[in-house]
Parts: structure tokens; sequence; C-alpha cells
């Protein structure tokens, strides 16, 4: 009973107190009560925990041990509760050492930050819904919330992909990837559905016979009007509810596949984020001593060489990754591309030309998306789309078509459309007229300024995409290609690689 009374009187209070003041330390920089110790007083807890242990009958009672694990079991229980606070509860365990001079273990818990957003697990076993509630950012490399029922956006960047890496380990971005191939399977099916409908199959032999046969004439530019045509024409096809067209369907699709690429692209960069963040620790990474070698020159016990091993084999594991890294998109482009270019597949081999009628689809709507952030009710508002770019490259490389695409010169026949339209412009603004038509000439201009934009950014994004899944033999080509002072023209007679 009197054990009993003392540690209910006099210990526990010890430990809530030192609790306190260690928690208080840590979040000194809120706005907290008045601290002063000339002012509230301060009380002398060192003493009782520098006491030597007391003799109490046939047992020992040591207040430094006692609130030691007091300390250690209660941050341990209140890590496990809530992962994001680990560093809090760091920070503790340093002032219980530097104040009291207590030494704390540490709980070894995976840690996670406040920041962390979603988690890797729950995207990879959701990665349907992921691709499309998310918009990806491809210069800043970071997935933004499309639409949310509350105040804010959710984000997903590099460091909460590399927190997530760090929870769970790296053996989670290999299970990651074969969830992202298994949804590509089924998305590329429907892509292989929409390309053999007859409607659209027909129209794009139609519209590729008719810019082989006039592209002398039309300066080897695919014309601005015949996918403006197309993309107009199709909604003729039939609406869904939502008042989407085929061509905003596939639209959709093309920019999940690219939303999943993304995605991919993501993963590895926090891979490299987490593993560089571990291996900063080595001293010189391109001399990593042996540890199992000198413990056996050493003559240490044989547990000692073993532990040794380990180490050595982490360390040399987090060296090959941070060195090499996994060239993830090379291999969803080797496991899908023989499929796509097999001769069961002849269909897909016009896919380039719906890439100019899905460009003005895609334009239109980011051209939507972004005069709809500035208004009240901002249903369908984004100011960013990149996976529609990482869709169409992954797609032109898969069917080998970046070559047949180029020789469209789809964006240059696009600038020429655009310069046209400013020339009448400003020719009708030449020869004056009524204060409407001059308001009128100017919104025009402004809107064609807007567009001429929106299709830039298209062209720097697509572009950058293409790089992500270029081969070695490609940069030789490009070389090559880069001496001659007159390049030729790229044939368009029968698609490369077909």
């Amino acid at each position: 009973e009197i054990l009993d009374f003392f540690t209910s009187e006099v210990l526990r209070p010890l430990c809530a107190e030192i609790e306190t003041d260690l928690r208080l330390s840590t979040h000194s920089h809120l706005q907290l009560d008045d601290r002063n110790p000339l002012k509230v007083g301060l009380k002398s807890i060192s003493t009782l925990l520098a006491m030597y242990p007391i003799r109490f009958f046939d047992t020992y009672i040591d207040v430094k041990k006692f609130v030691t694990q007091y300390l250690d079991m209660t941050f341990y229980n209140l890590t496990t509760v809530a992962l994001h606070d680990w560093k809090s509860y760091a920070l503790m365990r340093d002032f219980a050492h530097q104040k009291y001079g207590l030494e704390l273990i540490e709980p070894h818990l995976p840690s996670q930050t406040v920041e962390q957003g979603i988690d890797v697990l729950e995207i990879m076993r959701n990665i349907h819904i992921f691709v499309s509630r998310y918009s990806y950012n491809l210069n800043n490399q970071f997935f933004v919330e499309r639409t949310s029922n509350n105040k804010h956006l959710n984000t997903i960047g590099i460091r909460h992909i590399a927190n997530s890496i760090r929870t769970h380990g790296f053996g989670i971005m290999n299970t990651t990837i074969n969830f992202t191939f298994q949804y590509l399977r089924k998305k590329f099916y429907v892509f292989s559905q929409f390309l053999y409908d007859d409607h659209i199959y027909s129209r794009l032999v139609k519209d590729g016979r008719y810019f082989k046969e006039n592209k002398d004439e039309l300066e080897q530019c695919y014309p601005y009007e015949r996918a403006d045509k197309f993309n107009k024409g199709i909604r003729k096809l039939g609406l869904t509810p939502e008042g989407l067209s085929f061509l905003d369907q596939f639209r959709i699709l093309i920019t999940h596949i690219g939303n999943a690429m993304g995605y991919i692209r993501m993963i590895r960069s926090g891979g490299i984020h987490a593993c560089a963040n571990a291996i900063k620790f080595v001293p010189d990474l391109d001399d990593i001593v042996n540890l199992e070698e000198i413990c056996k020159n050493e003559d240490l016990p044989q547990d000692t060489v073993k532990a040794a091993k380990v180490l050595d084999d982490v360390l040399d594991n987090l060296n090959k990754n941070f060195a090499d890294g996994t060239a993830y998109f090379n291999m969803l482009v080797n496991v899908f591309a023989p499929s796509f270019r097999s001769q069961k597949n002849q269909h897909l081999k016009h896919f380039y030309m719906i890439i100019p009628p899905l460009t003005l689809n895609y334009v239109e709507q980011m051209m939507n998306g972004k005069e709809q952030i500035n208004k009240k009710n901002k249903a369908g508002a984004c100011f960013t789309d990149d996976g529609f770019s990482m869709g169409v490259a992954y797609i032109l490389k898969l069917l080998d078509q970046y070559s047949v695409f180029d020789s469209l010169h789809w964006f240059q026949s696009v600038n020429n459309k655009f310069a046209a339209e400013e020339r009448a412009v400003q020719e009708t603004r030449k020869r004056g007229g009524d204060i409407k038509l001059d308001q009128t000439n100017t919104l025009t201009m402004k809107r064609l300024d807007e567009y001429r934009q929106e299709f830039e950014l298209l062209y720097y994004s697509l572009s950058s995409a293409r790089i992500f899944f270029r081969s070695d033999q490609d940069e030789v080509q490009v070389d090559s290609e880069q001496t001659p002072v007159q390049p030729s023209q790229p044939s368009t007679d029968t698609p490369t690689g077909q």
C-alpha cells in the first residue's frame, strides 16, 4: 500500500509534469501561456531524477527508470496511433535527453509526414479512380484533384510518394507497376475497340488518303479545317447524358492512360528521392567498404559478421537503386509494343490521323476549364491536364508513329491558321468602322491569342513527354538528322513499323 501510494502521489505526477514540459518545449513555436520562470516560478525536477535507487524492503524504487519506462511507453503508443507525429515525439526524446538526461528508446516505427497525402497503397488499389479524379502536371510533377466537396484540393507530389515508399519499403514500387500494367491492359482494349469502329476507322482512312494525295498542294501540312470538321462532325454520332461526344470520351481515355504513366514516373522519382535521403549518410558511394570482410579479419563474433553482411546488402541495394533506377517506361513500352504493331491490330495504324482533331478537342476543353476557374460555379475547372500529352506520346511510341505524325506538320498548320485569321482581323481594323466592330475585333484577337498559347503549351508538353520514351537508337537518329542543312521530309506512304 505504501508503494502504491508513493507511485500514485509522487511518481505518476512527476511523469505527467515531465511529459507536459517536454510537449511545451517541443511546441514552443505556438502561442502558449507565459513560461517565464521569473514570473511563473520553476520546479526543480532534475534533483528527483538524479537520486540513487531507493531500497524499500525487498524491492528498489528507481525514479529515473520509472520515468523513462513511462515516457517510452507513452511515446510509442501515441506514435502508433498517429504515425505522422513521429517527428514531434523524436524531438521530445531529444529534449528529454538534453534537459533530464533520460535515455529513451527509438520506437523504429514506419514514419509518415503531416503532408503525406494519399498513401501509395490506396492509390495502387484504386488506380482507376485516381487517374479519373486527378490531373497531372508534367513540368512540376504533381497531381491535383479535379473537384472536391471541401474548400481545398488535394495534391500529390514527389515528396508524398517518397514518404510512402519510406513507410512501406521499396518493394511497393514493383507492386505498383504490376497494378498499373493490369489497368493499362483493360484501357487498351477499349482503345482498340474505338479505333475498330467503322465510323471512326472509315473517317481516318479517308483523311489519311486525302492527305497523301494532296500533301504537295497542302505544303506538307495537314489542314486545320479538316481536323475541325472531324471534331464537330463526330458529335452527330451521339452524345452521352453528360453531353460528351465519342471524341471527348476517347480523349478522356487517353488522358487516363497518360495519368497512369505520369504516376509511374512519379513513383520512380519518389523512389530515387527516398533512396537519396537514405544513402546520404554513406561517406563515399564510389568506395563503399565491405564490412563483412573487415569483421572476419578482426575475428569478431559470428553474429557481428552476419549483421555486417546484412548492412552490406542494404548499402549495395541502396547504391544500385540510386545509381541506376529502373526504366519502367521502357518496360511498359516493350511489353505492349509487339501486340500494337502486330498484323492483327492493323486498324491501329491510323491512330496518328486522329491526333489533330483530338488536340482541337483538348484545347477547347482546357479553354473552358480555365474560364471556369474565375466563375462562382467551378464545375469542370482545371488549369493543367498533361496526362493527355503523356498518353499520346506513349501510344505513338507503342505504334512507332513518331515520324508519320511529324510528317503531318500539324502544329505548323495550326500556327498558319491563326496567323491568317490575325492578319484578317488586322486588315479589318485598318479599314476602320464603328465602335462595336472594334470591340469585336479586340475580343477576337484576345481569343486567338489564348488559343495560340494553349496550342503552344500542348506542343511543348507533347515534345517533353516524347523525350521520356526516346531510346538510344532514337537519339542517334536525331543526331544524324541534325547534321544536313536541309533535312528531307519523312515519307508518309506507309506508317513506320507497320
